[in-house]
């Protein structure tokens, strides 16, 4: 099957396809006129990986499922790989630093939008002048 074909079955782009491939997630073969195609395996593989992403994952985190294999076969209708929770429970971990990180910077923000608040105020209020 053609890019557009693949893109259209499980939901994604034929960018996001292309996107799969210059990361070395897929590999289609290429017909006569240079055109990808997609076999029935790329079909289960795109699908995996494009759910993979949705969920949180990156495309590193994603070369884990790959290189054990878990990839040819439907994640949803499968036992979960070796590692699997490690590497979701790793990005989890990544994104509550960042979350926490993120908190602490608007709560610092929010002080200091306070104190620019106050100073404000009492600069502009005539009775206080």
């Amino acid at each position: 099957m053609r890019i557009g074909d693949l893109a259209q079955r499980i939901g994604a782009s034929p960018r996001s396809l292309r996107y799969y491939e210059q990361q070395g997630l897929l590999s289609p073969s290429r017909d006569a006129n240079g055109h990808r195609e997609y076999d029935e395996l790329a079909l289960v593989r795109a699908r995996n990986i494009k759910d993979l992403l949705d969920v949180g994952l990156t495309t590193q985190d994603v070369f884990h499922y790959m290189a054990e294999g878990c990839l040819e076969r439907p994640l949803a209708e499968s036992p979960p790989c070796t590692g699997e929770l490690d590497t979701v429970r790793r990005r989890l971990a990544g994104l509550d630093e960042r979350l926490a990180h993120l908190q602490k910077l608007r709560d610092r923000l929010a002080e200091h939008s306070a104190t620019l608040e106050a100073s404000i105020g009492v600069a502009l209020d005539p009775a206080r002048g």
